[in-house]
């Protein structure tokens, strides 16, 4: 099994696809995990911000975790992304993810509760750690104050990094704030930071970033590869995030599935997430088309 000391990568962060009753369809969440990996992909993250995690209860999760088995989807191909508030609940994620032999977990803050100080959220941290007792490993924090509304400070990433030596593996920053990349990973690029914004991949990666768990790597892998591995610029990606960036995130890079599978399956999202208007998924999915035709002729 890989490990997350190992150069990081590529990872798909995994979209959900969910059938008429918002059921799970874990034949083609398997089947799409195993296409990412297939081509170009390092590994998948699954339960992240693109994959609707917040809308994933425990006994699902476990029933993913099954698909991934069957499909022979190994632990260590695997991110299992965390996503809760409550101590309890974040460790009963965390410790399912790390039985079924996930290579990392992506730990967001507890979203819930907006304002708090470096002081509580480290001892949210340290409790959670502390639960997971010796199982605690490979934890990948992950900055999106976006979605959180509760930003992770570089001193906070410092103390955490200095009290769970052992625990803390890297950072994941999808902030979209260049600077605050930059200070990471001036001051933490010893860690495998990853960058969650694809416009910034590149310069990241050449300043020392260890890759990307990404949302467009759903639809274009083999487009980030050189990008991840070489620090080598694309425009189209830069391109395709601002027209993305126009519509809310998750049932944009679907509409892109979608389009890229001629499935339109893909387009159903979870409540309170609303699906992108057919005129739009053409739109974006027309883009989509048009510069990467024009831009590699």
């Amino acid at each position: 099994m890989r490990k997350v000391e190992e150069r990081f990568g590529l990872s798909a962060a995994l979209t959900l696809p969910v059938g008429p009753a918002d059921e799970i369809d874990h034949a083609r969440l398997a089947a799409h995990a195993r296409w990412c990996l297939d081509h170009g992909c390092d590994s998948v993250t699954a339960f992240g911000t693109t994959g609707e995690g917040a809308s994933v209860g425990l006994a699902e999760r476990e029933r993913v975790f099954a698909a991934f088995a069957a499909a022979r989807i190994a632990g260590g191909d695997v991110v299992g992304g965390i996503a809760a508030s409550a101590v309890t609940e974040a460790a009963g994620q965390a410790l399912m993810a790390l039985d079924f032999g996930c290579r990392a977990l992506l730990l967001p803050p507890p979203f819930y509760f907006k304002g708090v100080g470096d002081a509580g959220l480290f001892a949210w941290f340290a409790r959670l750690f502390e639960a997971l007792g010796g199982a605690a490993r490979g934890v990948i924090l992950y900055n999106i104050p976006s979605v959180t509304q509760v930003p992770l400070s570089l001193e906070l990433v410092g103390r955490l990094r200095t009290a769970f030596p052992e625990v803390i593996a890297g950072v994941k920053d999808s902030s979209g704030d260049w600077p605050y990349t930059e200070r990471l990973l001036a001051g933490h690029g010893d860690l495998a930071v990853m960058i969650g914004d694809e416009r910034h991949l590149a310069e990241g990666v050449r300043r020392g970033a260890q890759g990307a768990i990404s949302g467009l790597a759903n639809v274009c892998p083999e487009t980030l590869v050189p990008m991840v591995r070489e620090g080598r610029g694309d425009r189209r990606v830069e391109r395709l995030v601002d027209e993305l960036l126009k519509h809310p995130v998750i049932p944009a890079v679907k509409a892109l599935v979608a389009h890229r599978t001629g499935d339109d399956a893909w387009l159903a999202v979870r409540p309170p997430l609303i699906s992108l208007s057919a005129a739009d998924a053409r739109r974006l999915g027309s883009f989509y088309d048009t510069i990467f035709a024009a831009e590699a002729a």
